[in-house]
């Protein structure tokens, strides 16, 4: 679902924030990606959306090169790619409803569409009882929540996630991690970059670790930190 080949990212400013990565993620995985901050986490979600292209290299996405895409092709590569960010980016001035439709509606779908679409999503991700209600009157749990539903009213095959659960208490952290659970074992293909040891550890997947724009490890089922020992003590 997702390759990278000598893939490096130098930004304007001589930092170099990838530096010749080479990745495979098949599709339906759940993977983390780790490290610490400015290791390229965030710069290889960008990539995957394409709101970024690599300085050298090829990037793949369903196996489709998107790093060579025409700018007027990526609405479509959008479509499948699902974006979820920490500070939930919902627009303020619409409902809960209001902007998951908003999804759609930028991407020519009939009323009909989204009609049908957006009590899907809402009723997914739980919120289909608050549907009508302002960002600001919802709590931080839940604005995640519509920001997932608006991320998945495309039906997208991948679900990038960019320290989902950073401004949330550890209930609330617990609750969106099961409801992304959920949305892979329908299928989804789901990388959530993260620094959030006890959800890493807890849930046992895949771990990418990325340190200096580099893969340091790659662990079918790994710890926040590597091996078991200190990871293996904390997640109990």
């Amino acid at each position: 679902m997702i390759r990278l080949r000598g893939v490096s990212l130098t930004y304007p400013n001589g930092v170099r924030a990838l530096d010749n990565l080479n990745l495979e993620i098949e599709k339906g995985s759940f993977v983390f990606l780790i490290g610490s901050s400015g290791t390229g986490k965030s710069s290889l979600l960008r990539l995957l959306y394409r709101e970024r292209v690599p300085s050298e290299g090829e990037v793949y996405v369903d196996g489709v090169r998107i790093d060579t895409m025409k700018r007027s092709k990526v609405p479509y590569l959008r479509r499948n790619v699902g974006v979820v960010f920490q500070d939930f980016k919902l627009l303020a001035d619409k409902t809960v409803w209001e902007n998951v439709a908003f999804a759609l509606q930028v991407t020519g779908a009939s009323t009909k569409d989204v009609r049908r679409q957006v009590p899907r999503c809402l009723e997914l991700v739980g919120l289909s009882h608050k549907s009508r209600m302002f960002p600001h009157e919802l709590a931080g749990g839940e604005q995640q929540r519509a920001a997932i539903a608006r991320a998945l009213v495309n039906n997208p095959k991948i679900l990038l996630c960019d320290e989902p659960t950073g401004n949330l208490d550890p209930a609330t952290t617990s609750e969106i991690m099961e409801l992304l659970l959920r949305i892979n074992l329908k299928g989804t293909t789901i990388l959530v970059a993260t620094h959030n040891q006890a959800v890493v550890d807890r849930m046992r997947r895949r771990v990418i670790r990325l340190e200096n724009g580099r893969i340091h490890s790659d662990e079918e089922r790994g710890y926040y930190f590597l091996g078991l020992g200190q990871s293996s003590v904390l997640s109990g």
